[in-house]
């Protein structure tokens, strides 16, 4: 598969983005206090990685299909109840990667408009739903938590 000039540099900019979310995550994940909170970190670690090797796929010429469905959103249970550094902490580590995932979306939603592919646009609105599926995670926690300011 040919790229233009412009696609493959989408493609640098999107592997860039997915290799620093999870390293990201691996830091935010060895940081974090709450149990399940380093578990949602490495998951997501995971996720972020798995991405950065479909990109490289593509860039190969290897344009996966996409599964059908999400994975059903996680669930937390409230962890902090009054203001502590550890609820700080882990408030903050969730603040940069939310933040981090709605830099990602917005690139992902700027390259499915410039990719001529259809089968590329496919793969790359696929991990963009990943990635808001991400930022919602990272909400529910932060919600059920009172770290989150609507």
């Amino acid at each position: 598969m040919q790229f233009t000039p412009k696609e493959t540099s989408l493609l640098k900019e999107l592997k860039n983005q997915e290799k620093l979310c999870a390293d990201k995550y691996a830091r935010a994940a060895d940081a974090a206090v709450d149990g399940q909170l380093k578990g949602l970190f490495s998951n997501l670690r995971d996720e972020e990685q798995n991405h950065f090797d479909t990109l490289s796929g593509i860039e190969r010429g290897n344009v996966p299909v996409p599964p059908g469905g999400q994975k059903p959103a996680p669930t937390f249970t409230p962890v902090y109840t009054a203001e502590t550094p550890d609820k700080q902490n882990d408030c903050f580590l969730c603040t940069d990667l939310l933040s981090a995932e709605k830099h990602a979306s917005s690139l992902y939603d700027t390259s499915v408009f410039e990719f001529r592919d259809e089968h590329v646009r496919n793969a790359l609105n696929h991990i963009q739903k990943e990635e808001q599926a991400h930022g919602k995670a990272l909400y529910n926690y932060m919600s059920v938590n009172g770290m989150y300011e609507t």
